[in-house]
């Protein structure tokens, strides 16, 4: 448990840092990412690394995932409004890479290895473009990947969910 409070604490300290670098300013919005960040990362590593480990872990995982939400996607060019492959995706293989480098074999029991770990991003990596390939194929035969462009200049609330603010 107090792996996992260190890593996400950690998360959004860094987070909060490397945002205050670059644009001057941190943002409510940006901790929690942070604190996201540190937990998404922390999950593989939580009851095989120390204390201090998992506050390495949060620490670079805040600042990794700060970049894959910004960097990342403006060089990618990728429509990732929710930033969900920035957060949990660079965090999961900061996370993953970190837990077969950090491990403690006082409390794993067994040693780490970033070698097993990389082969093991790598699989669920390839896994991942591969299903999530099938089935955007699938939707896209389907139903479509997008609304008409009057549902979504109307904003999907109002179009798709009938939402909307006040009365």
């Amino acid at each position: 448990m107090a792996v996992t409070h260190i890593a996400a604490a950690a998360g959004a300290l860094s987070w909060m840092l490397a945002e205050w670098m670059v644009r001057q300013r941190p943002s409510l919005l940006g901790l929690c990412s942070g604190v996201v960040a540190g937990l998404v990362a922390i999950t593989p590593a939580a009851g095989f690394v120390t204390p201090r480990s998992a506050l390495v872990i949060g620490l670079v995982a805040g600042v990794a995932c700060y970049w894959g939400a910004t960097g990342l996607k403006r060089l990618l060019n990728a429509d990732d409004s929710l930033d969900v492959f920035g957060v949990h995706g660079i965090g999961g293989i900061v996370g993953a890479l970190l837990t077969g480098a950090l491990a403690s074999k006082t409390i794993a029991g067994v040693e780490g290895s970033v070698l097993i770990q990389l082969v093991g991003v790598l699989a669920v990596m390839a896994y991942s473009a591969v299903v999530s390939a099938a089935l955007l194929l699938l939707l896209k035969a389907t139903v479509g990947l997008r609304v008409d462009e009057r549902a979504e200049l109307a904003g999907l609330d109002i179009s798709q969910h009938r939402e909307r603010m006040g009365s």
